[in-house]
């Protein structure tokens, strides 16, 4: 599905251009997505990041250096007690997800038949949730929600859409609660990554798959494994987590959020592919351009994590109209 945002001085194609806006004494250029969504070319080639010079000519979301830990952001080899949890995380992660476990999960929880209640209130249940697999914060997982919206909502005023995907993006991970299955943190958090192929080289702590049952199947550990070039990633089984089950919350309780939004909930934890490239064989054209939009969002989850608190009560009229409009009142989860 093509996103259409309303230009009102000019229209744009329907396909990524560059173009180049010159000047008698300046020439910038710019990277136009799919839907008229412009991203200055300086930040594309930053990988999406907003540099200090950047963000001081376009009062732009400034992405800072080093995450609340004073560490470089999503470090896993940094020296720190949190950095040792991640790895033992991760380690679990690795040997745990197999393609027989995440087909039984997906047949479990598209059921939705744990509990009925509205988008905001289950924002409030995150208040309970600390993501072990994050080597880069430690807050109540709100925190991060309301960080990442507000970010988007200041450099993006006019894309509502993308306001409340940022909110809503990790509420899957309410499946660490007793009243959505308590699952362990290694069937919820956590980079994803493809079951039924093989396990690329770019996946983080990558030397623990070599214990993962799937690992020696030889049906798995090829390049394409069960899967065909440009199958598309809807027809790929992907690690189990919050991205799926809140992919199928938002899908089955009929969300008019577009096409790009629902992407970006259910692959934003897969790092391998938007950010080293990895599984793009596997993708589609509608992937491509869905593709486009998780990596200008991206930034933003990433680099919005900081101890700079937001006041709730200010911003919630504001989210829960967005989700008046995009949601029905109540949702089965």
């Amino acid at each position: 599905m093509t996103i259409l945002i309303e230009q009102p001085d000019h229209q744009l194609g329907s396909q990524m251009e560059e173009k180049k806006l010159c000047s008698e004494t300046n020439e910038t250029c710019e990277l136009v997505l799919d839907g008229g969504f412009v991203v200055p070319k300086d930040i594309s080639k930053n990988d999406g990041c907003v540099t200090q010079e950047i963000a001081a000519s376009n009062d732009a979301f400034i992405a800072p250096e080093i995450n609340s830990f004073g560490q470089s952001f999503r470090d896993y080899k940094a020296e720190s007690e949190r950095q040792k949890s991640v790895e033992e995380f991760y380690k679990s992660n690795h040997i745990n997800q197999t393609f027989d476990f995440v087909k039984k999960m997906r047949e479990e929880y598209s059921k939705l038949n744990r509990v009925e209640m509205s988008i905001w209130e289950c924002c409030e249940l995150l208040n309970e949730v600390v993501d072990d697999s994050d080597p880069d914060l430690d807050e109540p997982q709100i925190e991060h929600l309301l960080q990442t919206a507000e970010a988007i909502r200041k450099d993006y005023p006019n894309e509502d859409w993308l306001h409340l995907t940022a909110l809503i993006h990790d509420l899957g991970k309410v499946l660490l609660l007793p009243s959505f299955g308590e699952l362990p943190q290694w069937a919820v958090v956590g980079d994803t990554h493809p079951l039924g192929c093989a396990f690329d080289e770019s996946i983080v702590h990558h030397k623990y798959f070599k214990e993962n049952p799937d690992y020696n199947n030889a049906s798995f550990n090829t390049k394409y494994g069960i899967y065909s070039e440009g199958c598309g990633l809807d027809n790929v089984m992907i690690s189990w987590g919050h991205d799926d089950y809140m992919y199928l919350v938002a899908k089955e309780n009929g969300t008019t959020l577009p096409q790009a939004g629902l992407f970006i909930i259910r692959y934003h934890s897969f790092y391998p592919l938007h950010r080293a490239g990895a599984y793009r064989h596997l993708m589609n054209k509608e992937d491509e351009e869905n593709l486009k939009w998780l990596q200008v969002f991206n930034k933003y989850d990433l680099y919005s994590k900081s101890k700079v608190r937001v006041d709730v009560e200010k911003v919630k009229p504001y989210y829960l109209s967005l989700i008046e409009k995009y949601f029905p009142a109540k949702l089965r989860w």
